[in-house]
């Protein structure tokens, strides 16, 4: 494969990451993708999900041209271990889009971004690495241990299970076990509507240990369709661990100023 057809499939994947579209629904034992219902969102959803509650609002950003306020949300979702986050940080401190371009800590970030194995950026995560020097392989190993320390999903898990389960308890039926028998109701335009409450409340969603199994379905061998790039690229070897070595996680590190701001539900961020 052509170093053209190869930015061009890590074009592809990064943008399958940001936008969800990888047929999350036939890939999780039929759990959709809530972040393509807008009732979803609307109902407050991401309230307790911040992970893609800021993927959602970088994307929005980038497709928007503000890439600097981009980069700042895909970095806020990857505080919660949002592995398609962490890819999109990683390509734009490469190509120097919305930050300053860095290499070496382009590539720490996506090996973080393949950290579980994901199979698209264990591969961009090599390819990377073959076109990095010696002395830049050196930079990525050190500023990777500073990157893991903070973002790595012994620190991120930890932080995101608290959030569903904090506001899990806060909402309506979701300590009942009857989260079947209520509707949420959800201003609209035109008056309101209602969402089932198994919908919303699908455990899929919630326990952070099938929340994870569910995003693992995902994104471990995501399908994202046909493209033409030309002939296939065979990957290299250590495409199953990462090449930075272990650290301890910094627990204690203060969240980020998540403000108020949700992704809009209109589905054009050129708007202001």
């Amino acid at each position: 494969m052509s170093r053209k057809n190869a930015i061009a499939m890590a074009s592809l994947l990064l943008t399958v990451a940001i936008t969800g579209t990888a047929h999350a629904g036939d890939l999780s034992g039929g759990a959709p993708d809530p972040t393509e219902d807008q009732l979803m969102i609307t109902a407050g959803f991401l309230n307790g999900h911040p992970d893609l509650r800021f993927r959602l609002l970088g994307l929005e950003k980038h497709k928007a041209g503000d890439r600097e306020k981009a980069f700042k949300y895909f970095q806020y979702a990857s505080f919660y271990g949002d592995k398609p986050s962490q890819g999109m940080v990683a390509e734009m401190l490469w190509t120097g889009v919305g930050t300053a371009q860095n290499r070496p800590l382009a590539y720490a970030w996506m090996d973080l971004a393949a950290e579980r194995g994901y199979e698209g950026f264990a591969g961009l995560r090599e390819r990377y690495w073959n076109d990095l020097s010696e002395p830049e392989r050196a930079d990525a190993i050190a500023l990777g241990q500073e990157i893991y320390a903070r973002y790595g999903d012994a620190a991120a898990l930890p932080r995101i299970a608290t959030k569903l389960r904090r506001e899990r308890r806060g909402l309506t039926g979701s300590r009942t076990g009857f989260a079947g028998n209520v509707r949420i109701i959800v201003p609209t335009a035109s008056g309101s509507t209602m969402i089932d409450g198994s919908k919303f409340y699908d455990e899929r969603y919630w326990d952070p240990e099938k929340y994870q199994q569910w995003q693992d379905s995902v994104w471990m061998k995501p399908r994202i369709g046909t493209v033409n790039v030309g002939t296939a690229e065979q990957i290299p070897a250590n495409t199953d661990s990462s090449r930075i070595p272990t650290v301890a996680p910094l627990q204690d590190v203060p969240e980020p100023d998540l403000g108020t701001e949700m992704p809009r539900t209109d589905g054009d961020p050129t708007k202001p």
